[in-house]
């Protein structure tokens, strides 16, 4: 390329470069993109917007990192933000701050797993928003009853949710998460402080409900963690 002749792919309409961008599913690849030029900071932004899945897991981003990009991407469906090897510290302003994103109320999709660090109070702020939440994987975290309700009360869609080792939850919780979320058709218990025969209770309430692991119905106590 001769001096001061533009680049074949500075040449392309923003409308391209973003759809290209959306191709690249690593952070680190995106701010390096994002810092070559005004353009393609515009385009990494407009990919983000196209985003329909986003996930976190294994890349070690904080409360402000994780909210920039998540209000970037307002066509969001499913957002991932687990707990990995690294550690994604998100804290309860944390998830104050996605409770504002526009795309929290079309989420269909919200993992959380391992979330040592947040509580009932952030938790409760997100999901009062979330409300056509299908799929939750809240397990892993000190959650208890307070954002059970929260979850009962907003999320009428519910389908699925993971509540492995949240052990701070009580039968009482349980008890209206069914009750509550008529589409409710699985729930991961593991490791949780209930009596196992209360899960027969919960069926006699929703007969069709699949409580994972299906072992617990026949065991005499419910095991504090898993066995791999």
């Amino acid at each position: 390329m001769k001096e001061g002749e533009e680049a074949e792919i500075e040449r392309l309409p923003m409308d391209l470069l973003a759809h290209i961008f959306v191709f690249i599913t690593c952070f680190k690849d995106l701010a390096q993109t994002s810092s070559v030029c005004k353009k393609w900071r515009e385009g990494v932004k407009q990919s983000m917007g196209r985003r329909e899945k986003l996930s976190f897991a294994g890349w070690k981003m904080d409360d402000e990192s994780t909210c920039r990009l998540v209000r970037y991407a307002y066509g969001l469906k499913e957002l991932d933000i687990s707990k990995s090897r690294w550690g994604c510290q998100i804290t309860d302003n944390g998830l104050y701050q996605l409770s504002t994103a526009k795309c929290i109320v079309n989420l269909s999709s919200i993992s959380l797993w391992g979330m040592t660090g947040i509580t009932d109070k952030g938790v409760i702020q997100l999901i009062s928003r979330a409300n056509s939440l299908q799929h939750l994987n809240i397990g892993g975290t000190f959650i208890t009853d307070e954002s059970v309700f929260a979850i009962a009360a907003s999320c009428p869609h519910l389908k699925s949710v993971v509540l492995w080792g949240c052990r701070h939850v009580t039968e009482n919780g349980l008890v209206v998460l069914v009750n509550k979320c008529p589409k409710l058709m699985t729930i991961n218990v593991w490791g949780m402080r209930v009596p196992f025969d209360f899960f027969l209770t919960l069926l006699t309430i929703r007969p069709a409900l699949q409580i994972v692991p299906q072992s617990i119905l026949n065991m005499e106590t419910i095991p504090l963690l898993p066995v791999f």
